[in-house]
């Protein structure tokens, strides 16, 4: 399983404006800069990340990004959602069924019955963690994630 660039770079996009002390936010050439990728790169995943309403831009000579709400008020689990979408969604298995209209597994899936619980324990982990969370240090964000994890994880196997 992988995560996208785009789910990598706009995690990383929303922490650099969320970090910005300026008044005015921060302009697509400074996001870029302080991340390393193309302007071109850049513009494209704030403009995905305005229109899932974690940013708003001001045009001009001032103008700049900025976070439309707080910081522990985005989940990253919506961020990615709203990037490159989930893991796994109700939906899946009908994208492969292969060359049938049904998949030959629909009535009694091992398979998918794997996908429905990774899908459960990722949204459970990411829905706890905001991009306020992200903006401390790493050790600290490793306990979080991992307190979050053994909490789940205990909550799992009660079910």
């Amino acid at each position: 399983m992988k995560f996208s660039a785009q789910e990598e770079y706009g995690i990383r996009l929303l922490l650099q404006i969320a970090k910005s002390k300026s008044s005015n936010g921060l302009t697509i050439p400074e996001i870029s800069e302080l991340e390393g990728i193309s302007t071109a790169n850049a513009g494209k995943i704030l403009r995905k990340l305005r229109l899932a309403g974690f940013i708003e831009s001001a045009r001009g000579q001032t103008g700049g990004y900025k976070l439309k709400k707080p910081a522990d008020e985005i989940l990253v689990s919506d961020v990615l959602t709203a990037l490159g979408g989930k893991l796994y969604e109700s939906g899946f298995c009908d994208l492969h069924a292969g060359i049938e209209n049904i998949c030959t597994n629909s009535i009694d899936c091992s398979i998918r019955s794997l996908w429905k619980t990774v899908q459960t324990m990722l949204d459970g982990l990411l829905s706890k963690i905001t991009l306020d969370d992200l903006l401390g240090k790493e050790e600290d964000v490793e306990a979080l994630a991992n307190a979050f994890a053994v909490e789940l994880e205990a909550k799992f196997n009660k079910n």
